[in-house]
């Protein structure tokens, strides 16, 4: 019997249209980069200094805990800014940082901000774990630990009675869902050594998703191999087991994805919040996860696998180079006007057509990501079935746009089943 327990959601945020998509469907907390000095430094947009103050409020308005993420090898040059930066964060009330770096551990602690232990330290047994309890209250566990290694953490932690600083038991978070490396927790040297970008410096080049050949230099021979993208895993999906990673006593199941759309947020956090909460009511069930799983789909993936949780212990490999989501998303217009008495929304069509019966998807910062199937619209002020580049059109919406959203229309890729 699934053991009934409140796990928090964590979303990732890699700009304010992201940022909403997740409060928007049901996060209970969300992580983001500041600029520098976080392992998404350039695959997702980041936020500045500046921006603090907004990201806090908005999470505030929805009860939403908020973590700036810190967790990259840190050199002395750095540290006048990682002092700027937790600073900052302690004014606009962020909750707590992820970091991995002793001295930004002791200077969080010296200033009383929340800290939390990222992946990226590596912890694999109990001892370990005592020993960042003393700083953390949340500690974000390795990634290549089966259930059954978790679960003996978890319950030694209650065992031992190991508390962080806010004297509550320490929070066990790990990752559920997204993008997996090839190295050990993300501990990567291969983008430095070919491209003197470090993945610890959040600037990984992703070297590693690109097809490769073998050979074997004393003979010439090039080694057969069974799918070409050797080294870049499958992305992680926990849902047709989360109930068994409930029960492993978890307490934060955090999705990857910094550097993904906002659309991939929304998509990713709503069916999760939707499993978490069937778990939570006891009617999670084979035939929810089958329909989560083509949710899922929909959005960028690599293919699924359930990581190292299952007792893996090499990973499976992508076949592809990119995603092979079964739907993505065309770029047709921008935002123009909303008539918030009569809930229209005005585009100006700049690209492709879109026709009644087309799945819509309008993004932007404060809009998040919202989809929404086209009934009805009226074109250069006339009712209509279709619009072209060019056109005017108004929908009825019943969410507020604004002339920094983009409109897209949802298509079918190859990889959609038939």
């Amino acid at each position: 019997m699934t053991q009934k327990r409140k796990i928090e959601l964590m979303a990732p945020a890699g700009s304010f249209d992201s940022l909403q998509a997740a409060l928007d469907n049901g996060a209970d907390s969300i992580y983001f980069g500041v600029e520098q000095l976080n392992m998404r430094a350039r695959a997702s947009i980041n936020f500045t200094l500046d921006d603090l103050e907004e990201i806090s409020t908005r999470c505030k308005a929805k009860n939403v805990r908020r973590y700036l993420t810190l967790n990259t090898i840190i050199y002395d040059h750095d540290l006048s800014l990682i002092k700027t930066l937790i600073d900052a964060a302690k004014k606009a009330d962020i909750t707590a940082v992820i970091v991995m770096d002793q001295a930004v551990i002791s200077y969080a602690r010296q200033v009383g901000m929340e800290v939390h232990i990222s992946t990226q330290i590596n912890i694999t047994n109990i001892e370990t774990l005592k020993f960042y309890a003393m700083f953390a209250d949340t500690v974000v566990l390795s990634r290549e630990l089966s259930l059954g290694q978790i679960k003996k953490i978890t319950e030694e932690v209650k065992k031992q009675d190991v508390k962080g600083p806010s004297r509550k038991l320490v929070e066990i978070e790990v990752f559920g869902h997204g993008a997996l490396c090839m190295a050990v927790s993300g501990k990567c040297y291969m983008s430095l050594h070919t491209f003197n970008s470090s993945a610890n410096r959040g600037a990984c080049k992703q070297n590693c998703r690109k097809p490769y050949r073998v050979i074997d230099k004393e003979t010439g021979v090039e080694l057969e191999i069974d799918n070409e993208y050797i080294m870049s895993p499958e992305d992680l999906c926990t849902i047709d087991f989360l109930d068994e990673l409930v029960d492993a006593g978890i307490r934060v199941l955090k999705i990857e994805g910094r550097g993904r759309a906002p659309e991939y947020v929304a998509k990713v956090i709503k069916t999760y919040r939707e499993a978490i909460d069937a778990i939570e009511e006891g009617t999670y069930s084979k035939e929810k996860v089958t329909i989560w799983m083509t949710e899922l789909e929909k959005v960028y993936n690599r293919g699924f696998w359930g990581g190292y949780y299952l007792g893996r212990k090499l990973g499976e490999w992508s076949d592809v180079p990119g995603s092979k989501a079964t739907q993505k998303k065309v770029y047709i217009g921008k935002g123009v006007h909303y008539y918030p008495k009569a809930n229209i929304g005005e585009f100006n069509i700049q690209a492709f057509d879109v026709k009644i019966g087309d799945t819509i998807l309008v993004t932007g910062p404060t809009t998040g990501a919202q989809e929404m199937k086209l009934t009805e619209m009226f074109v250069n002020d006339k009712k209509d079935e279709t619009a072209k580049k060019g056109d005017v059109v108004t929908i009825p919406i019943l969410f507020r746009i604004r002339p920094s959203d983009k409109l897209y229309k949802i298509v079918k890729t190859e990889f959609a089943k038939s």
